[in-house]
């Protein structure tokens, strides 16, 4: 696969280039920022965490809303629906604190589920490029995750958290790869 296509996403319309490659790294950076800020969080409260999901998914809403306002044709329609889902989610995180960790749990389930598949997709999309298979390890990791978010394994707080800091620094890391790969597309 050409770098122009798996540069699509962040091209101008009638450019060759990757103007918006800026865009991943500033939202790299500040997932893993976040991952850093959840892995010293104190996980005591089912509320503080809900919160945590809540922040994830609207993060992750935010980005794919900004992404699709820099695409077009079926990219755009995959990162709108995307932001779709991963807003529902924030929401229903925001909205019941209270519920038990086993429900939220599987709400975050869904969302690494998700947000795992869509990272393997696009790597397996972009085989040819430099550093393609980051994005795949990060979506196995992610989805991985899901199931043992699904599961039950006791000390879900504890491990929500980390659900929560890792599928962050994994996204992160995913971020910063694909900037520097739209940075300098000739690299591949």
């Amino acid at each position: 696969m050409e770098q122009a296509q798996v540069a699509a996403p962040y091209e101008s319309a009638g450019q060759g280039g990757t103007p918006l490659w800026w865009i991943p790294l500033v939202s790299g950076s500040l997932w893993i920022i976040f991952a850093i800020v959840v892995f010293r969080f104190d996980y005591t409260t089912v509320s503080a965490v809900s919160i945590l999901v809540g922040c994830v998914c609207l993060a992750g809403a935010l980005f794919e809303a900004i992404a699709a306002a820099a695409t077009h044709g079926w990219w755009r329609i995959l990162n709108i629906g995307l932001a779709v889902v991963f807003a529902i989610i924030g929401v229903v995180a925001f909205v019941h604190p209270g519920d038990t960790f086993e429900a939220l749990a599987s709400v975050f389930a869904f969302y690494l589920l998700l947000r795992g598949t869509f990272d393997i997709v696009v790597a397996i999309l972009a085989r040819g490029v430099e550093l393609w298979w980051v994005g795949l390890i990060s979506g196995t990791v992610q989805i991985l995750l899901a199931f043992w978010a699904a599961g039950d394994f006791g000390h879900k707080a504890f491990l929500l958290v980390v659900w929560v800091g890792a599928s962050a620094l994994a996204h992160g890391i995913v971020q910063i790869v694909t900037a520097f790969r739209l940075r300098n597309p000739h690299s591949a």
